[in-house]
């Protein structure tokens, strides 16, 4: 392990402090660790976007909206092939929150994840993309040949 020496101004300090309290930390070295850790992470899947992925997309959207459930639906089965699988919870009559795992090229995954979260009537949305290590990467999905 190396140390290393920064230094913040007074307001990011300040959110550091904030952060480690919302979130539990013990002290600001595990803390600065984490967030330099997801910094590094986002940065690799702009690096190469061909790195393999995963990653969770969750958005909250009212399914009355005019077309919305269609439409999400449709993308959903356009993109099959980065799909792993997807969780939907009905919280009322109106509000529905979905949250899809997807596997993938990260271009490809970012891409399809920040059109979901975009599309017209999607209230909320979070992306939280992963690059996992070549050798966890599947092989490329094949759709079974049907016998004939």
């Amino acid at each position: 392990m190396q140390r290393l020496t920064i230094s913040l101004d007074d307001d990011t300090a300040e959110a550091l402090d904030a952060f480690m309290t919302n979130r539990g930390y013990d002290n600001r070295s595990e803390a600065m660790r984490d967030l330099l850790r997801a910094g590094l992470r986002d940065a690799a899947g702009e690096r190469d976007p061909s790195l393999p992925c995963v990653a969770a997309v969750s958005y909250l959207y009212d399914h009355h909206e005019r077309e919305l459930g269609r439409r999400l639906t449709e993308a959903q089965h356009a993109h099959h092939d980065l799909g792993v699988t997807t969780l939907h919870l009905h919280l009322d009559h109106h509000q529905c929150v979905e949250v899809a795992l997807l596997r993938g090229p990260a271009a490809q995954v970012r891409g399809f994840a920040e059109a979901l979260v975009r599309e017209r009537g999607v209230r909320l949305g979070g992306i939280n993309v992963m690059p996992i290590p070549q050798a966890a990467a599947p092989p490329a999905r094949r759709l079974a040949r049907q016998k004939t």
